[in-house]
């Protein structure tokens, strides 16, 4: 998602909490049973929760941002099509915010995930984890390799599919602060058959989840490139899963 109307520095941005989907939301079953019955609090944080760890690069393997290497056995790799994923993590002024943690996890090219629990029956691919993390630099970029994930059922409705996602993971100073979102593939007709992505209340917070293609930036005869940005505040921020009450 792609910061298009950069705003002036300084000032108060307030939360616009019609912007999040809501916590009940029926074609989502199982929000039924998660939501919460009551108005969501803030719960000030402690000192300990808002001071570090601080990250930085020296807890980042060679490879964590390579998933197509980085569970690969010596001369392999991952099955798929392979992409870049990039953007910059960005405050509601549109600045890039550096030291960021990004973690990022996701299905294989055939829409299974490496989980025991798993129930689809696409095959695993012996090359491929599915997860990944990298640090933003000073402008707030980052950038990983992996194949597209693929599509897979699951059991809501009686046909319902997910569609090619990948999810992210974001913290600040210390592991309380985590927001965690969902990138979605331009041009996917999926996106707009899924029962999630239809509990987000406006087109523009769905548009904001969807990644654009970037043949700028491709590899030739290797990878595509998507471009991602994630702002974390505001009244148009990335709309995050875990924090439905606004960030």
């Amino acid at each position: 998602m792609s910061l298009t109307n950069q705003r002036p520095a300084g000032g108060f941005f307030a939360r616009d909490r019609g912007w999040q989907p809501p916590g009940l939301t029926p074609q989502y079953k199982t929000s039924v049973a998660r939501a919460p019955s009551r108005a969501l609090l803030s719960m000030p944080q402690t000192l300990s929760e808002v001071t570090g760890p601080v990250f930085g690069r020296n807890i980042i393997g060679p490879l964590d941002n390579d998933l197509i290497l980085n569970f690969a056995k010596p001369g392999e790799s991952a099955i798929g099509p392979r992409i870049i994923v990039y953007g910059r993590v960005l405050d509601e002024s549109g600045r890039g915010v550096p030291n960021v943690m990004v973690e990022f996890w996701q299905a294989n090219a055939g829409g299974r995930y490496r989980h025991a629990k798993e129930g689809y029956i696409a095959p695993l691919d012996p090359n491929f984890g599915g997860c990944g993390r990298t640090i933003t630099g000073e402008d707030g970029s980052y950038e990983f390799r992996t194949v597209q994930p693929g599509p897979y059922p699951w059991p809501n409705g009686g046909n319902d599919w997910r569609p090619a996602h990948i999810h992210f993971s974001l913290f600040g100073q210390g592991f309380a602060q985590r927001l965690i979102t969902q990138m979605y593939f331009e041009g996917d007709p999926m996106i707009w058959k899924c029962p999630i992505v239809d509990t987000v209340p406006h087109r523009e917070g769905i548009e904001s989840l969807i990644a654009l293609l970037d043949m700028e930036n491709t590899v030739p005869m290797d990878a595509r490139a998507y471009r991602f940005d994630m702002v974390l505040r505001g009244k148009r921020a990335t709309l995050f899963e875990n924090k439905l009450e606004g960030n």
